[in-house]
C-alpha cells in the first residue's frame, strides 16, 4: 500500500536540453529509463535514485529533480508527451495531498526495484571520467537553454567516403565556423538540428555526431571542424526509414548552411600526457572519434613531440568497400599505427567481427591492457559492446591476470571508455 502522503524526488528528463543520444537509457542499471520517437523519460516505479546515468550525460538534461507525491508520480505516458518540464504550479499541484487518491496505485514499486536487476546490468565497465591529463572540455556553449540557442556552420567540404551503393552511403562532412567560437576535443559530439518540423508539427530534436578531426581543426588553423555520417535508410531491425537528419547531412553541398548545437562530451576524450598507448576498437561511423584522435596523435609527432606510445586500430565493417577512410588508413605508417581490419561480409571469406581480431592479437594486447599508461575506447553499434567486453576479459584471464582486477582501475582511472548507440 502506498501512503496518500509520502514525498519522493522524481527523476526527470529536460525535453528541451535532451539531444536523444541514448547515453542514459545505456547506462541505466536496472532499466528504469525508456524512450519513444519523441522523448527519453524516467520511469519512477523503477527509479531507485542510483544516479548512474547523470554524469555520462552529455547536456545535463538528466540531471532534474521534483519532489512530488509519490501517487502522484508523473507518469511515463504524460512524460512523453512534454515539450518542457513541468510548470511550478503544476508541480505544486503533484505536492497537494488528496485524501480521495487511492493507495492502491501502482506507483509505488521503488522498494521492489532492486531486486530485477541483472548480473548483465549491474556490470557497467566504461568509465565516466576523463583521462587525468585530458584538455579541459567546454560544452554546452550552445543550445536551448544557453544565451545562444545555436549557431550556423556553413558547409566547406562534403566527400564520400565509402564505394558502394546508396545503402552504405557514408560522408566527410566539413563544417566551418567561421568567427564564432567552437572549441570542442577529440571524443566530442555537436548537435545538428535538422530543418522543418516532425510528425507533430513540432520543430526536430538535435541528431549528435561525433567528431571526426582534432582540436585544431580538420585543416588546421582553421575554425572548421568535421563528421562522418551514414545516410540512415532502414532502421535496427531491417525495416525501411528516412533517417532526416543524416539524409539532410548527406545531401549538403559547399556554402549550404546548418544550424548547430554543443559541445557535448566530458569522458570520452585523449589523454593528454606523452607516450600514452591508445587502443582504439570501432565499427563504421564510430570511426569518427578515432580518426579524430589518430590525426591529433599524428599532428604531434610530425611537429617532432616526444610521442613514443603505441596506437592500436580494430575496424570493422561489412565490407573493405563500407569501410569510412580505407583509402586513407592504407597510407598511415605501420611505425606509427597497428591497423587491424574486420569484414564481416567479404564474399567466399569466413566472417571476422573486431573481437576476431582482438583475440589473434591477444598476445599483444595482454601486455599493453595493465600497463597504467594505456587507455581504450570503444565505439560503435551498441551490439558491438558485450562482445569486446567479454572478449577483453578473456584476454586478460588468460594471460592469468585478473580481469576484474584490472577492469576496475580501468573504469576508476578513467582508461576504458565506451561510446555505442
Amino acid at each position: 500500500m502506498t501512503s496518500s502522503t509520502e514525498l519522493i524526488q522524481q527523476h526527470l528528463i529536460d525535453p528541451e536540453i535532451c539531444i536523444r543520444c541514448n547515453t542514459c537509457e545505456a547506462t541505466c542499471p536496472i532499466g528504469a529509463i525508456t524512450h519513444d520517437d519523441r522523448n527519453y523519460v524516467v520511469d519512477a516505479s523503477i527509479c531507485n535514485l542510483c544516479m548512474a546515468c547523470i554524469s555520462p550525460c552529455p547536456t545535463g538534461s538528466i540531471d532534474n529533480w521534483r519532489q512530488v507525491l509519490k501517487v502522484k508520480a508523473y507518469s511515463i505516458a504524460e512524460q512523453l508527451l512534454w515539450d518542457e518540464l513541468p510548470t511550478a504550479l503544476d508541480e505544486q499541484e503533484r505536492v497537494a495531498s488528496d485524501e480521495n487518491i487511492s493507495e492502491s496505485l501502482p506507483i509505488g514499486k521503488m522498494e521492489q526495484s532492486t531486486s530485477t536487476i541483472t548480473p548483465a546490468q549491474v556490470i557497467q565497465y566504461g568509465s565516466t571520467i576523463p583521462p587525468w591529463s585530458a584538455a579541459h572540455p567546454y560544452i554546452n556553449l550552445y543550445g536551448p537553454k544557453a544565451q545562444q540557442k545555436s549557431i550556423k556552420a556553413t558547409v566547406s567540404g562534403n566527400v564520400r567516403v565509402t564505394q558502394v551503393g546508396k545503402d552504405y552511403d557514408t560522408h566527410h562532412i566539413v563544417l566551418d565556423f567561421g568567427d564564432q567560437l567552437m572549441p570542442v576535443l577529440e571524443g566530442q559530439s555537436i548537435g545538428i538540428i535538422p530543418p522543418g518540423v516532425d510528425q507533430n508539427g513540432k520543430p526536430h530534436h538535435a541528431r549528435m555526431y561525433s567528431i571526426a578531426s582534432p582540436r585544431d581543426g580538420e585543416r588546421p588553423g582553421y575554425n572548421n571542424l568535421s563528421l562522418t555520417i551514414k545516410r540512415v535508410l532502414e532502421d535496427h531491425q531491417g525495416n525501411p526509414v528516412k533517417g532526416v537528419a543524416s539524409n539532410f547531412m548527406c545531401d549538403l553541398k559547399v556554402s549550404d548552411q546548418v544550424e548547430v548545437i554543443g559541445p557535448f562530451g566530458t569522458s570520452f576524450l585523449m589523454p593528454n600526457h606523452a607516450n600514452t598507448n591508445i587502443i582504439m576498437i570501432c565499427t563504421g561511423t564510430g570511426s569518427a572519434p578515432m580518426r579524430a584522435m589518430t590525426e591529433w596523435r599524428r599532428r604531434l609527432v610530425k611537429q617532432n613531440h616526444d610521442e613514443e606510445g603505441k596506437l592500436m586500430l580494430f575496424f570493422g565493417a561489412r565490407t573493405a568497400e563500407e569501410l569510412p577512410y580505407f583509402g586513407p588508413l592504407q597510407n598511415l605508417p605501420t611505425d606509427f599505427i597497428d591497423i587491424n581490419l574486420a569484414f564481416s561480409r567479404t564474399p567466399n571469406q569466413p566472417k571476422k567481427y573486431v573481437q576476431d581480431l582482438m583475440r589473434e592479437r591477444a598476445q599483444d594486447l595482454s601486455k599493453l591492457i595493465p600497463q597504467a599508461n594505456t587507455y581504450i575506447y570503444v565505439c560503435g553499434l551498441k551490439d558491438m559492446e558485450h562482445g569486446v567486453m567479454e572478449t577483453l576479459k578473456d584476454i586478460i584471464n588468460k594471460a592469468g591476470l585478473s580481469w576484474d582486477s584490472i577492469a576496475s582501475s580501468l573504469k576508476s582511472e578513467g582508461r576504458l571508455h565506451l561510446e555505442t548507440y
